[in-house]
């Protein structure tokens, strides 16, 4: 499904300071930035009528990855590198990573050289690559502003500023850039998904390396995504598993993380949040999404209709026909169909369960170990071992393969 080794650049990208050479009065991580990256293309692609978000998800995967081997190299360096070397650093990193990605797929192989080499498909995707590039200038931009009073010492401060502007112009072209620009509502989701980076996941333990929730919520994608690939999943289930799983912790930017200790042993609290997070969605979530999408975002987000009664669990495997969600109990791979909208919500939440066995094991790797950390890895661990397969896909069998990789005295 995925290798040890792509696991492990990704977890380095939470190591990969952004705006090293400036004062942060917060984190700035390259794995953060990516996930609000990938999260602001939703919106920009969803604002226009002609755009493939398959071929989006795709080119935020694929760019993700070749981050990863392209470490630290700051962003102006990079794209003056691309500017005069393009080819040979495009060949520098599909050498680098041929090896784990032919073992992941190799029709993603062919999909990332492609992405990189084809110049046919480049012009045939030219607004696809815009709304990603828009997407990511967009990130960038909000991170500048986090920094932007802090650095009002440093010399070239405004010209920085001026420069990130005037960029600004290149993708006016796009609705959501401009709703973006003029804080219209699209805007406060966008603010709202990016304070997501503020929250730390396991808070009451150590870890290393830290991660947010905004970077775990591309992390659980991004196993989605590749779970996707594994599975051969038609384009619509593929594109749905992953903006599940991107957005599927978004609420905790209005709630916060509560731990599941709490949340599942204090008799009714669970259904109580449940209630209270619905109505936050409600009041401060789904008023900002463009009308059109309002229905789609719902169901991303889990929301559907029972009874008269409105119902959350990201987590269901489930349909979207005729205008409304419905729970799917059967094989879902008889739902693989575009027309269905599928989404694998029992595979997003195994996804969801190896995210945090990865922080556990990892932080464990590099040393950084407590009663918690050991006692969350073992616990996925055990689940695994007893709930292994999911439409034949080995789940136990990937966690074995992360143990041995990421060997560590127990």
């Amino acid at each position: 499904m995925i290798t040890a080794k792509i696991i492990e650049n990704i977890f380095k990208s939470a190591s990969i300071v952004r705006f090293n050479d400036y004062p942060r009065p917060v984190s700035l991580v390259e794995l953060d930035k990516q996930a609000h990256k990938a999260i602001i293309a939703y919106f920009l692609a969803r604002c226009e009528n002609d755009v493939d978000l398959g071929y989006i998800v795709d080119g935020i995967v694929i760019e993700f990855l070749a981050r990863t081997v392209i470490t630290d190299i700051r962003p102006d360096v990079l794209h003056f590198i691309q500017r005069s070397k393009k080819s040979e650093l495009n060949e520098w990193v599909i050498h680098n990573l041929k090896e784990e990605l032919l073992k992941i797929d190799k029709s993603f192989y062919d999909k990332f050289c492609s992405y990189y080499m084809d110049e046919e498909e480049a012009k045939r995707y030219k607004k696809e690559r815009h709304i990603i590039k828009a997407a990511g200038f967009l990130s960038t931009k909000t991170e500048f502003y986090m920094i932007y009073k802090a650095s009002s010492f440093i010399d070239d401060i405004e010209e920085v500023k001026a420069k990130i502007d005037e960029e600004a112009e290149d993708f006016y072209d796009l609705l959501g850039v401009q709703k973006i620009m003029l804080g219209k509502k699209l805007s406060k989701i966008i603010d709202l998904s990016s304070r997501l980076r503020f929250q730390s996941r396991w808070t009451q333990t150590p870890r290393i390396p830290e991660t947010s929730v905004l970077g775990h919520m591309l992390i659980v994608a991004l196993l989605s995504y590749f779970y996707s690939i594994r599975i051969n999943a038609g384009k619509n289930r593929l594109v749905n598993n992953f903006f599940c799983a991107l957005f599927h912790d978004l609420p905790e930017a209005l709630t916060r993380d509560i731990i599941s200790p709490i949340k599942h042993n204090i008799g009714g609290l669970s259904d109580i949040i449940a209630e209270y997070e619905l109505k936050l969605i409600d009041e401060k979530i789904m008023p900002n999404i463009p009308k059109d999408i309002q229905e789609e975002f719902a169901y991303l987000l889990g929301i559907r209709e029972d009874d008269g009664k409105t119902i959350k669990n990201e987590f269901e495997n489930r349909v979207f026909l005729d205008g409304k969600a419905s729970i799917f109990s059967g094989d879902m791979d008889q739902v693989d169909d575009d027309k269905y909208n599928a989404i694998d919500g029992a595979v997003l939440k195994n996804c969801d369960r190896i995210g945090a066995y990865l922080e556990a094991l990892i932080s464990i790797y590099y040393g950084v170990s407590s009663k918690e950390l050991k006692n969350g890895r073992d616990n996925v661990k055990d689940y695994f071992k007893t709930h292994p397969i999911i439409n034949g896909v080995n789940f136990y069998e990937l966690i074995l393969e992360l143990e041995e990789y990421f060997r560590y005295e127990s």
